[in-house]
């Protein structure tokens, strides 16, 4: 799917890829991970076509630089920051949907599942969105369309816990045809989510493993706390996390999304003073089942 042969890129001296080979096939969710700095992004570019190299960069044995509209077309691109774009959200979802071939309404019905109402954003400048916004609408751009990969940038990082649960059921349901990478500078983040890791730093490949595939991402945690005693603070984090008070504000009950433990319990180390008790339990719905074996 993917091969990179002795990639380097440099902005004047500063060599900020140093000859990066590797090869990533459509069955591999790669987490790219490295501190600011390493080369991650540029990479991406590189990917994406918007850079000039030293090197063979491949995409379905076609160079994204050399044949970039046919490539991007089957590419689907989170980026860490939204574009400035001053376009209303109706001509934006045209616009990409007829670059790539796929109908808007694949792209308004991403956007549904992750609560975010067409309607009612369609006349709004993109720049006007908030940040949750602006994130769920290049989620559903990039998970709207048919392709072969798709290459994410924090792409969880605006979302609230409903939407993060949603965003990782719409991953699952294209792990086994759609090569993934998730660039992030932590690794927690998204380690669930993926089968291989590969961290970057001054340009280079310092690690490349591939990692326990275990994690559905389409189950949930079924969890239970007690607190020691009620605590105002931690009621206002879990009920943000959609959790319900049992009893009296020291007994709670909620979902958390399979590959968001880690992210969840690292929430709960804040009060690890206050906890009694947990329990945690994985089981994927029934309702969601029937999207997963369609």
């Amino acid at each position: 799917m993917i091969e990179l042969r002795n990639v380097t890129k440099a902005f004047k001296r500063n060599r900020v890829l140093d000859g990066v080979s590797l090869t990533i096939g459509r069955d591999e969710r790669v987490a790219l991970v490295g501190s600011n700095g390493a080369g991650k992004t540029t990479l991406i570019r590189c990917l994406l076509g918007e850079y000039t190299c030293a090197g063979e960069v491949r995409i379905g044995g076609l160079s994204p630089r050399l044949h970039r509209s046919e490539v991007l077309r089957h590419i689907g691109f989170v980026p860490q920051l939204p574009p400035p774009l001053k376009m209303p959200v109706g001509q934006l979802i045209r616009f990409t949907a007829s670059t790539c071939g796929s109908a808007p309404q694949d792209i308004e019905a991403v956007m549904q599942q992750l609560g975010l109402e067409p309607r009612h954003i369609h006349q709004q400048p993109f720049a006007r969105l908030s940040g949750g916004q602006k994130q769920k609408l290049l989620i559903a751009i990039a998970l709207g369309r048919n392709c072969d990969l798709l290459i994410m940038d924090e792409p969880a990082a605006n979302l609230d816990p409903e939407a993060r649960r949603i965003f990782f059921e719409l991953l699952a349901e294209r792990q086994d045809r759609t090569a993934m990478i998730l660039s992030s500078h932590r690794l927690d983040e998204v380690a669930a989510l993926v089968n291989r890791v590969i961290e970057m730093d001054c340009g280079k490949v310092v690690l490349d493993d591939r990692v326990a595939d275990r994690i559905d991402l389409a189950a949930v945690l079924n969890c239970r706390l007690t607190l020691s005693r009620a605590e105002p603070v931690i009621a206002r984090t879990l009920k943000a996390w959609g959790f319900r008070d049992l009893g009296e504000g020291r007994v709670w009950q909620g979902e958390v999304a399979a590959p968001d433990r880690l992210r969840f319990l690292g929430t709960l180390s804040r009060y690890v003073g206050l906890l009694a008790d947990i329990s945690m339990q994985e089981t994927v719905p029934r309702e969601r089942l029937k999207v997963y074996k369609r």
